[in-house]
């Protein structure tokens, strides 16, 4: 089962999109047969590389709100954070370009390190308040996932993989993508948003039926013991 995923590193649903998706295939049984990659998409380039803007004054500034309305939104979307084992920390976030992330997720890929980077940046962004649109910011990430610091320098301080970011913009175009995150699945199927668990275990499994597709099946009387921590479990 191909999964892609157009999304960006600042959309709140986006992080909120993907551990449900992860949660949901773990859940059906296709957690080991499911490929994910990354597409990229931008909400807002727009906005300033140097930018300190809080999210309370990008989004007050952006509906026509003030501070504490904005403050309020931010609440139910951080009540649906939550309920995913998400823990957002809108208070010391700042609004960030993300075409500098996109082309250095796209480098990641080529080393197979673009699934745990994504996954670092957005936890970077959401849950540790981060400035991921600055590149020494992104270098410590880099870094942090096992890639060469000084590889990932040469390719923020150039326009690598640009064309490819482009390219993921314009396919969500041609797509009629209005929004993320956007899952497109076997180049057959869409999902559209962050859905309830239960959305995405139902589509899973109807995705599965018409393809022909069947879960990996769990041996019996085999000696199994499980751990989890955060919001990830193992065996062993």
């Amino acid at each position: 089962m191909k999964i892609e995923i157009w999304s960006d590193y600042v959309c709140p649903f986006c992080y909120i999109g993907k551990r449900t998706l992860e949660q949901a295939l773990l859940k059906t049984g296709f957690n080991n047969q499911a490929e994910v990659t990354f597409k990229a998409y931008q909400l807002d380039p727009a906005t300033p590389v140097d930018s300190n803007i809080s999210v309370y004054e990008s989004l007050a500034a952006k509906f026509g709100q003030s501070i504490e309305e904005a403050k309020e939104m931010t609440k139910d979307v951080a009540s649906h954070a939550e309920q995913v084992g998400l823990h957002y920390d809108f208070d010391n976030m700042v609004q960030a370009n993300t075409l500098a992330a996109h082309r250095l997720a796209k480098w990641a890929e080529t080393k197979g390190r673009e699934a745990v980077l994504t996954e670092q940046l957005l936890n970077a962004y959401f849950l540790e308040a981060e400035h991921i649109g600055k590149h020494d910011v992104l270098l410590d990430h880099a870094e942090k996932v096992g890639l060469p610091r000084n590889e990932a320098k040469i390719v923020l301080d150039s326009d690598d993989y640009l064309s490819e970011v482009e390219q993921d913009i314009a396919e969500a175009g041609q797509l009629g993508v209005q929004g993320v995150p956007f899952f497109v699945i076997n180049r057959k199927y869409a999902i559209s948003g962050a859905q309830p668990l239960d959305a995405f275990v139902d589509s899973i499994k109807q995705i599965a039926d018409e393809e022909g597709l069947r879960p990996a099946l769990k041996p019996l009387g085999s000696k199994e013991t499980s751990y989890c921590t955060g919001d990830s479990c193992s065996s062993e």
